[in-house]
């Protein structure tokens, strides 16, 4: 059996995939250039997002 894949992160994790720091990351949900929703007390960001919000920042600062 495949490992399980998770569809939502948070932000500790967020920030471990992408190689950002956290506060980037926070930053980046304070700006809503990165979306997230609570799920209780927690602050999850799907990975399609994650992923979404990287490839925009790829593109935005390419050279």
């Amino acid at each position: 059996m495949g490992a399980i894949q998770k569809l939502a992160v948070g932000p500790d994790d967020a920030a471990e995939m992408t190689s950002h720091s956290r506060s980037a990351i926070y930053d980046a949900m304070n700006s809503k250039s990165l979306r997230s929703f609570k799920s209780g007390k927690r602050r999850l960001i799907l990975v399609k997002d994650l992923e979404s919000w990287l490839n925009e920042l790829a593109k935005s600062n390419s050279m």
